[in-house]
């Protein structure tokens, strides 16, 4: 047998990788799913037949797949994944995800995942350190009997008036307000700028604690849904997978009991994932939705029209969408956040 670690995303094998994985009903290919890739394993038998692959991309374990014939037993699924998680430690990840069906689920707790996320099309697991026991265990626990706890999560690329709305309808509703900051490094706002400043924005606040998605609050968009065969059932997965992650795992341990959404009255793909979140928390947790802050216009503030203002150069047309601080940072990061939207526009974000 041999392993050979290659590069899928152009050159000679990525045919037979893609053929491969289509024979093991792997079906997605989609721009952003392989631009994650950091790195493909490909496994020959003596005959130089493939009989296996696996990729590696940051945290995420992604395109696996054993041909039918060699996975009586698990040892050799073991193998695979074992192979894969050492080539993840290399690169300096320890704690590991994989998306999965959920026929998969046993044969991946078999070889150390834990579970932490199921609907009726995917499953969601990891290993390594730290666990999501870890994660919650940092984050202050509410007082008992404190009254309603709350939560809203937000990219806040960058936090705007009407993420400030969202967040003070919250507030005045409840004991305690736990207020995620999305994670993922993929925004024109780098992760610790737009931590510090939804933390300056809500500073008055004082039932308000802002807390780091860490590796458990990422956008819906990011997880990987090759093994998918529509865009709607590929939808559908990403909200239902988060909103069941957020239900069974963050809710319970933090006594939240109700989280806040804005509207999005022209995003379907919004309003479908409000529908989902809606209807995985019932009853345990309510869903409230709050309709979005507005101009003196009657046009919805967005974090999307003050990017637009940033590119364009033309800060004073959406000084009043943002507060201060906000404001402030812009004024002062402008030019480095201009050459940052140049880049991604180049890199193709």
């Amino acid at each position: 047998m041999e392993v050979k670690q290659v590069n899928v995303k152009q050159g000679r094998y990525r045919q037979l990788w893609q053929h491969f994985l289509q024979e093991n009903d792997v079906h997605g290919f989609s721009d952003a799913d392989l631009a994650a890739i950091d790195t493909t394993c490909l496994w020959f038998d003596d005959q130089g037949e493939l009989i296996a692959t696996g990729s590696v991309a940051g945290q995420v374990l992604k395109y696996l797949a054993i041909s039918a014939h060699h996975r009586e037993g698990g040892a050799f699924f073991n193998t695979v994944v074992s192979h894969l998680t050492e080539l993840a430690a290399q690169r300096g990840h320890f704690h590991l995800f994989v998306f999965t069906k959920p026929q998969y689920v046993t044969s991946f707790t078999h070889v150390g995942f834990a579970l932490l996320a199921q609907t009726p099309q995917a499953a969601l697991l990891e290993t390594g350190m730290p666990t999501i026991k870890d994660y919650l265990s940092q984050i202050k626990q509410p007082a008992p009997s404190q009254g309603q706890v709350a939560a809203i999560v937000m990219n806040a690329n960058p936090f705007t008036r009407g993420h400030r709305y969202l967040v003070e309808q919250a507030a005045n509703q409840s004991a305690l307000v736990y207020l995620f900051v999305v994670s993922n490094d993929v925004s024109l706002f780098k992760t610790r700028e737009r931590k510090e400043l939804v933390a300056a924005g809500v500073s008055d606040l004082s039932n308000v604690v802002v807390v780091d998605g860490g590796d458990y609050q990422i956008s819906p968009a990011t997880f990987p849904a090759y093994f998918l065969k529509s865009d709607q059932e590929i939808g559908d997965y990403q909200a239902h997978l988060d909103a069941q992650l957020f239900a069974t795992q963050i809710a319970p341990a933090l006594k939240i009991t109700a989280r806040y959404v804005g509207t999005e009255p022209h995003s379907k793909t919004t309003a479908n994932y409000n529908r989902a979140l809606a209807e995985v928390f019932a009853p345990q947790v309510k869903l409230h939705v709050i309709e979005r802050c507005q101009d003196q216009a009657g046009v919805v503030i967005s974090a999307t029209r003050v990017r637009q203002a940033i590119k364009d150069g033309e800060l004073a047309r959406v000084q009043d969408d943002l507060p201060p601080t906000t404001f402030a940072f812009i004024q002062e990061h402008l030019a480095s956040l201009q050459a940052r939207i140049t880049t991604q526009q180049k890199e193709g974000f």
